[in-house]
């Protein structure tokens, strides 16, 4: 008999609203995750202590673990910690630091994760991998996707609004890296997974045509859809194809050549736009500099604190932070004299666009 479906890892449960932090006991119950509420709780500095306090009444017998999240060493230090109880899963709440620790401890012991997201700069709260520094450097690295997903949306409104900026350059940049995807598909027949595809656009697409202010509840409801999707989109192909092209090139370029210049967020969405610009969408182009500059994030490189000369030399590198990806970059294979040119093009179509 021909294989007629296929099996897709997915989490439980998906809950994106106001009050999750406190109804996360029941959620756990609810879901036969940890009826007896024997988990750990991994909350990092700064806003732990009020989660605590409100996860506290229905979550009794759990134990509480601060980190001070973001590294391969944080993460192990966590792991060991776990070891000494057996827990029925492991909750991390907070920022993409502390939901990556815990994501990393908790796949190193096989204990299943619950990620309680308290903020919607990446697609992090989703994903199979955790981005930790090690040995002072970045790494990506392969883990479970959690098994069930909670945001909060009062946390998410009540933090700054840069980070909600860069999830929305995250979400965004799928539709460059799906294009990229369909490039290598057709030029070089790398495999491509449409299911993954058709996730991570379909949460992109809603994004970029929603009307919503950064301020409303629809909006950042689409917004964690739309990170969440593209998380899942990575779980389902089992890379990070459909979330990761050209556009995270240039930010890992940027963040390799001039670090600190702004987040992860912000320096995919413009390597999004300028990868759009390159491929000669310009429909494409148009809708995604209308959505960022309405939300207040980058179009050109001086809005990241780089020059032209310093945009072109990272674009220039970009293809050596990935050597095997096949993206629109390695396709034109631009010299710095061309890049130069491209971009001048670039700056007055976003004038024709955005003035």
């Amino acid at each position: 008999m021909p294989l007629l479906a296929r099996t897709v890892t997915t989490p439980l449960s998906i809950e994106v609203r106001r009050g999750a932090v406190a109804d996360l006991g029941e959620l756990l119950a609810d879901r036969r995750i940890s009826s007896g509420g024997d988990v750990a709780l991994v909350v990092g500095p700064g806003q732990g202590e009020k989660i605590v306090e409100l996860c506290r009444p229905s979550l009794r017998s759990a134990d509480v673990f601060t980190v001070a999240g973001g590294s391969v060493d944080s993460a192990n230090k966590l792991g060991d910690q776990l070891r000494r109880r057996n827990y029925d899963a492991v909750v991390g709440i907070g920022g993409g630091k502390t939901i990556d620790t815990a994501k990393y401890a908790a796949t190193r012991y096989g204990i299943p994760m619950v990620t309680v997201a308290t903020s919607l700069a990446n697609d992090g709260i989703a994903s199979p991998v955790a981005s930790l520094t090690h040995e002072g450097g970045k790494g990506s690295y392969g883990v479970h996707i959690p098994i069930a997903v909670l945001v909060d949306l009062d946390f998410v409104e009540n933090g700054p609004d840069r980070q909600t900026q860069a999830g929305i350059g995250d979400a965004v940049s799928n539709l460059s890296a799906c294009a990229d995807w369909e490039l290598a598909h057709q030029v070089r027949g790398e495999p491509i997974d449409g299911l993954a595809v058709t996730l991570a656009r379909t949460g992109a697409e809603a994004l970029v045509n929603h009307p919503g202010k950064l301020t409303d509840d629809a909006f950042l409801t689409t917004l964690a859809e739309a990170l969440i999707l593209g998380g899942i989109s990575m779980s389902i192909c089992g890379s990070s194809r459909p979330a990761s092209g050209g556009d995270h090139e240039i930010s890992h370029a940027i963040d390799h050549l001039h670090p600190g210049a702004a987040s992860h967020g912000e320096q995919v969405g413009l390597g999004a736009l300028f990868c759009t610009f390159l491929r000669g969408d310009l429909e494409r182009f148009g809708q995604l500099a209308r959505c960022l500059h309405r939300h207040g994030l980058s179009t050109r490189p001086g809005d990241l604190g780089l020059t032209d000369e310093q945009f072109v030399e990272a674009v220039l590198f970009a293809p050596h932070t990935r050597p095997d990806r096949y993206t629109i970059l390695e396709h034109l294979a631009l010299s710095a004299d061309d890049l130069r040119t491209r971009l001048g093009d670039y700056v007055d179509a976003l004038r024709e666009h955005l003035d």
